[in-house]
């Protein structure tokens, strides 16, 4: 009986099967669809209303003032507004993909409202050519809008997530099209939208952004009334002037169905259901054609509005919101009167069951070998069921047959159950989202939960987050901030205690962006009071900057150690302090003071100098000074007696006068002196000589080109103030004179006085410049006969270097001596009777 009274509520259309559940009685009150603009979005989402202002209707005790009303599928009040019309008159409104209603008014202007008739801003302008034309007609698709204006021209907003309105091409017609239908961009071969426009004659203009052409020709005998567009773009549903349904392709090539309606009027509403049938609505009227058979007939005692699904059509009516689908397969093979299907027998094994008959056990028998396929049927029709009772039998079923399938995929029934918790929970009453199963898994968990954050359903978002195992952070995400927004007269650590204990539900949630919502609503202090508990420095910090909290920020980020976050609080405040606070704040931190100083060193000199000023580190700034002289004689400018050397000069003063403050920089001080001094001398030899070739060269260096340019009295002039050691000076000299080979200033100056050198850097000096007459003038005179044996081995007088080796008495000088002259067998000869001797006196 229980199969009878299901199926005996279904409509045949050929070999089809429809049915039109009841989904919900509404709940509003003295609401007349007929003397309203209506949107409603599809998904079983919200119902926008607002009285149509073309229409002269008797107000009752209703208000003068216009509201915009928005309903949830039940009929349940969301929330209200007043319109304040303007912009002229509604043309039309519709949902979004994201749930925001669009309204378009005369002037081009579209108006957006979230679901809770808050307006949204900016408003969007069609542009400054359809504002002065004024709209007549739109079209609206998932997030778009195409409207018509007087001069008949089309202008299109392709996506209101980035509204680019731009002008379609001219459709040249001198008539306002009878009616107008749009292709989605997705389903163009451009990738724009194209507009199809039925005009007076026996073709359709289709329009896109670089072109219009006319399509159905060859197929049409007259205008189009009424256009309807399928869900993948593919076919046109069309009504004609002769009172035809017309089916073609999209590209009006082909007609796929014709037949007659039963008025010549054109409908008032024409939809697809699904992607089976066509559904027409006239004033009293609901008609289902189909391919083949006889239509089937609906009729209404007051109007109604259709609302395309994925799946079916909803009906909305004054008193009730219904959904027109085809029977799904599962649920016919089980209810259809008269089958036998395994799944049909399974229900009834089960009908059996409940009443101790034996007949369950044979029914089971019968489907033996189709059980699994007999348990999937069911669990399939549960799926589509929106009776409660009716699912709940139809598992029961499906789990009585999967205890005798020993190869069934356990887990099917537990999914559907899941899946059939969460759309009971959204399609109850209060929440008014009547979705059925293929609805809800084209829309997906993630978005539906979406909605109900949006709704400010957050407990039931949250229970389903938690049901289905997703991620809860943006529920309570969206929870807290909401609760920021509504409890302005909570006091801060009440809300923070309130707020603490839904965000600690979540691991890894983002306090920061809290606070950052806190501190957008005014709440600085209760924003400072959350960014507390947050773990991550790297949002912690900048959030802290934002509200003005600089010291706990400078805190957290050197506690953090990243280097990056401290300096991004250093150039913070920085910016925002005056040097001496800036300094105090950044004293105690050792790590914030060592990056700023670091920092300093290379990019910010003056301001480093002030800091080490303000805490007394005279030294550092010395050393500063010191570097910039360095650094300024790096400048190519800095030489032929450049004036620049002046300012080098006082720098190095400067830090000389620094130095000698402290008693630790002695060494540094005079140091210092020194350096002025000897710069100071070599900048004047620069200008008296107009030679570059002085400044930043060592005491050494100066005093050997002094000489070596004949600059004596310059060259002692620098010994004197440099107090330079006589050995020193003369090793300088000797050298200097050999490099010019003055071997008459070398020879009067060795006869000067006894060198305190000696004599052997002459020797070294004039045989490196390859002079080994000038070398004999001072061999002899080296006391030491080693360093004259060496010295003739050098210039090659064998005899010599013999004579003197043989008065050293040393066998080892003898050995070095032969391997110098390894070459001459005369001379290696005399070094082995040497050694022989030598060897010989030393046994006797």
């Amino acid at each position: 009986m229980a199969n009878v009274s299901v199926a005996a509520e279904w409509q045949l259309l050929y070999n089809r099967y429809y049915r039109k559940p009841e989904l919900y009685r509404m709940r509003w009150k003295h609401i007349d669809l007929s003397r309203n603009k209506v949107a409603c979005a599809p998904f079983g989402g919200p119902i926008a209303i607002i009285r149509d202002d073309s229409k002269i209707v008797q107000l009752h005790s209703e208000s003068a003032l216009r509201k915009l009303r928005i309903f949830n599928s039940a009929g349940v009040q969301l929330s209200e507004t007043v319109w304040k019309n303007p912009g002229g008159r509604l043309i039309g409104m519709s949902w979004t993909d994201d749930q925001t209603l669009a309204c378009i008014v005369q002037d081009g202007t579209v108006y957006r409202y979230n679901i809770h008739a808050e307006p949204l801003e900016p408003n969007i302008s069609m542009g400054k050519e359809c504002f002065e034309q004024n709209v007549v007609d739109c079209v609206f698709w998932g997030n778009g809008v195409v409207c018509i204006t007087e001069s008949n021209q089309l202008f299109c907003i392709p996506d209101f997530k980035n509204p680019k309105p731009c002008k379609l091409a001219d459709p040249g017609i001198e008539e306002l099209p009878f009616c107008m239908a749009v292709i989605e961009p997705q389903y163009t071969m451009s990738g724009n939208v194209e507009v199809l426009l039925g005009v007076g004659e026996a073709f359709v203009v289709a329009v896109e952004e670089d072109g219009v052409q006319q399509l159905g020709a060859e197929v049409l005998r007259g205008p189009l009334q009424k256009m309807a567009v399928s869900r993948d773009g593919q076919w046109l549903a069309s009504f004609t002037h002769d009172g035809r349904l017309l089916v073609m392709t999209s590209d009006l090539q082909k007609v796929i169905m014709e037949q007659e309606c039963e008025s010549a009027l054109p409908p008032e509403q024409l939809s697809w259901c699904g992607m089976d049938t066509v559904l027409l609505y006239w004033d009293d009227m609901l008609l289902m054609m189909g391919p083949r058979g006889d239509p089937v007939r609906y009729l209404y005692d007051e109007p109604i509005i259709l609302i395309p699904e994925c799946d079916g059509v909803r009906i909305l009516s004054n008193s009730s919101m219904e959904f027109l689908q085809r029977v799904p397969d599962s649920t016919e093979s089980i209810f259809k009167i008269g089958s036998t299907s395994p799944a049909a027998l399974l229900y009834d094994a089960l009908d059996h069951f409940d009443r101790r008959s034996a007949k369950a056990d044979e029914n089971l028998r019968l489907i033996r070998s189709s059980l699994p396929e007999a348990v999937e049927s069911c669990i399939d029709a549960a799926g589509h069921e929106f009776d409660v009772l009716r699912q709940r039998t139809l598992l029961r079923a499906a789990s009585y047959g999967q205890a005798f399938c020993s190869n069934f995929q356990r887990d099917r029934i537990q999914e559907m159950c899941k899946i059939l918790r969460v759309l009971n929970a959204v399609r109850s009453h209060e929440i008014g989202i009547s979705l059925s199963i293929q609805q809800y898994k084209l829309l997906t968990p993630s978005v539906l939960v979406g909605r109900l954050i949006n709704a400010h359903q957050h407990l039931l978002a949250l229970r389903i987050s938690e049901y289905l195992g997703m991620n809860q952070e943006v529920v309570i995400m969206h929870w807290s901030c909401s609760k920021i927004t509504a409890s302005l007269a909570i006091p801060d650590a009440i809300l923070l205690e309130i707020l603490l204990d839904k965000l600690k539900l979540c691991k890894g949630i983002s306090y920061a962006a809290v606070a950052a919502h806190a501190d957008k609503n005014g709440r600085r202090k209760l924003a400072a009071m959350l960014v507390e508990h947050e773990p991550r420095s790297s949002k912690q910090v900048p959030l802290l900057l934002s509200i003005g909290e600089e010291d706990t920020a400078l805190m957290k980020a050197t506690e953090s150690g990243d280097t990056d976050l401290v300096y991004l609080v250093l150039f913070h405040i920085w910016q925002k302090r005056q040097p001496l606070e800036f300094f105090g704040m950044i004293q105690p931190r050792n790590l914030a003071r060592d990056l700023f100083v670091a920092y300093a060193r290379c990019y910010k000199h003056e301001f480093l100098k002030d800091y080490f000023l303000s805490n007394g580190q005279l030294q550092e700034v010395a050393f500063l000074l010191w570097k910039e002289s360095w650094e300024l004689g790096k400048n190519p400018m800095a030489s032929k007696g450049s004036p620049l050397h002046g300012p080098r000069i006082k720098l190095i003063e400067k830090a000389q006068n620094l130095f000698s403050e402290t008693k630790e920089h002695t060494f540094e001080s005079k140091a210092a002196e020194e350096h002025a001094k000897l710069l100071r001398i070599q900048h004047e030899l620069e200008v008296t000589t107009k030679q570059a070739i002085f400044v930043d060269s060592s005491i050494s260096d100066t005093i050997r080109t002094c000489i070596v340019l004949g600059n004596h009295r310059a060259a002692m002039k620098v010994k004197t103030e440099f107090k330079v050691s006589e050995k020193r000076w003369y090793w300088l000299k000797v050298f200097a004179l050999a490099t010019i080979r003055d071997w008459d200033a070398l020879e009067k100056f060795s006869k000067e006085k006894r060198p305190p050198i000696g004599y052997r850097p002459f020797v070294e000096a004039c045989i490196d410049a390859d002079e080994k007459g000038e070398a004999l003038k001072y061999i002899p005179k080296l006391a030491d006969p080693r360093e004259r044996a060496e010295s003739y081995a050098r210039i090659g007088m064998v005899k010599e270097a013999a004579d003197a080796a043989s008065q050293a008495k040393d066998g080892e000088l003898l050995g070095r001596l032969k391997l110098t002259f390894s070459q001459n067998a005369a001379a290696s000869s005399i070094f082995d009777t040497l050694r022989d001797r030598l060897s010989f006196q030393g046994v006797s």
